[in-house]
């Protein structure tokens, strides 16, 4: 079977993937681009979600010093630190993403971003809200905690920011996100990015193109043979 051959058949079936996430999680846009390129790659169709994950949710407004957290924190030297940073830039090139260091220098805290990226979910714009994140923070070095960081965002997506600007103080989708926030403690994740494939498979890390590729090719295979076979 030629590969444009296997593509076609994997394409007849449907996963669905749910990514576990935070918007300062330095890996998870890499594990996002990655994944993204190996679901193009084998043509198949996914419907795909965010979950989210607050790493700093105690943060104040004002943020945190990347450098703060590392050097006094972790307990980091200044040259571990910056030889992790340019490893870390050099991985998330390869992948598409640009970290601009020199920008982004705080850590934020992420409720009100996680907020917006629910309002996107009701919308069927996660995708498109969740990559102009990516950008913003990590190449732009924006404050995605401030609300009209993120209004400004909605409105050069296209969005009335006006009518996006209540979701901050709706009642229903603060739970709506708790109630994923208490899902994804359940798992008891030590990292993330996460993946959840149909509710049930969790794959951790950011993962290399084609590890995704073997994963999902086989899944779907997988699926499609469970419901094709006859039942007894």
């Amino acid at each position: 079977m030629t590969t444009s051959t296997q593509n076609n058949a994997l394409s007849e079936s449907k996963l669905k993937i749910e990514m576990v996430h935070d918007a300062v999680c330095s890996w998870c846009p890499i594990g996002y681009s990655n994944i993204k390129t190996a679901i193009s790659r084998l043509g198949i169709d996914v419907d795909f979600h965010f979950l989210p994950f607050e790493l700093n949710p105690g943060l104040s407004e004002n943020g945190l010093l990347i450098s703060h957290y590392f050097v006094h924190k972790m307990g980091w030297s200044e040259s571990k630190l910056l030889s992790y940073q340019k490893s870390l830039v050099d991985t998330a090139l390869k992948a598409g993403i640009f970290i601009d260091f020199n920008k982004r220098r705080y850590y934020y805290n992420t409720h009100n971003a996680h907020l917006l990226m629910h309002w996107a979910e009701i919308h069927g714009q996660q995708s498109l809200v969740n990559e102009r994140l990516i950008q913003a923070y990590f190449t732009e070095g924006l404050d995605i905690s401030d609300v009209a960081v993120l209004l400004g965002i909605v409105e050069q997506l296209g969005f009335d920011a006006p009518d996006v600007k209540h979701l901050f103080e709706s009642g229903f989708i603060k739970q709506a996100v708790e109630d994923k926030i208490n899902r994804v403690a359940a798992l008891n994740l030590l990292s993330i990015p996460a993946f959840i494939i149909n509710e049930e498979t969790l794959i951790t890390g950011s993962n290399s193109v084609d590890y995704f590729m073997e994963v999902l090719g086989d899944m779907i295979k997988q699926q499609k043979q469970e419901t094709t076979t006859c039942p007894i």
